[in-house]
């Protein structure tokens, strides 16, 4: 049955308060740490490009946190990994389609990272001098990284990266017309608390969460 979208604005906020009160974002809701360090930043990205492929997301937070688990952790370190090794833990995670071209992907993602930012995203931040834009035309520019990729991973490091804000991803949209919470991030944002990006983060992220998971019913 369809969703009843909220129209009173207290049982919005009410509604924003269950989402985000739990102070985790989408990442942090599956076990990614989201700091402002290069290894975190890194594991975002990877995330946020695998998400971003066609199938269950479920498959692509086992592949990410697999890869992590191998102690593929940073850019510099999946950059040394082996093709194969690769391709090994991917399928191991129940990755399925052309698992080598995807293994040869995030490989030249992390020599990517590596070769231009020594293996920070702060460092293409900085290069970027914080304007939102160059930001995802350089995030846009890196091997393996969409449209899709890019707002995914800005929408978990709008929390850190503030100038960004505010980001909502199609999925946390998809929700938020539905429930009536509103058709953009502008919408969300004010219901967060304005410029609270770190709030917005895990609201954004609570709903891109419902969406995937179908958990409409619970929240009416």
């Amino acid at each position: 049955m369809p969703t009843t979208a909220i129209s009173n604005i207290e049982d919005k906020k009410r509604l924003v308060r269950r989402l985000a009160g739990d102070g985790r974002g989408f990442a942090e809701q599956y076990g990614f740490r989201v700091t402002n360090n290069p290894s975190s930043l890194f594991q975002l990205l990877t995330l946020s490009v695998l998400l971003a492929r066609r199938g269950d997301f479920r498959c692509a937070v086992a592949a990410a946190a697999a890869l992590r688990d191998s102690g593929w952790d940073s850019a510099a370190r999946l950059a040394r990994s082996l093709h194969a090794d690769r391709v090994r833990v991917l399928r191991g995670a129940g990755v399925r389609g052309d698992v080598d071209a995807l293994a040869d992907g995030l490989g030249d993602l992390a020599r990517t990272v590596v070769e231009r930012y020594r293996g920070d995203l702060r460092r293409l931040r900085g290069a970027a001098h914080h304007d939102p834009a160059v930001e995802r035309t350089l995030l846009a520019g890196l091997p393996g990284v969409d449209g899709e990729a890019v707002a995914l991973f800005l929408r978990e490091a709008q929390a850190l990266w503030r100038e960004v804000a505010p980001v909502a991803d199609r999925r946390a949209l998809a929700a938020a017309r539905r429930l009536g919470l509103g058709g953009s991030a502008a919408d969300l944002a004010v219901l967060a608390g304005g410029g609270e990006s770190e709030r917005l983060a895990w609201l954004v992220g609570a709903l891109a969460r419902v969406d995937l998971e179908q958990r409409y019913a619970e929240l009416t």
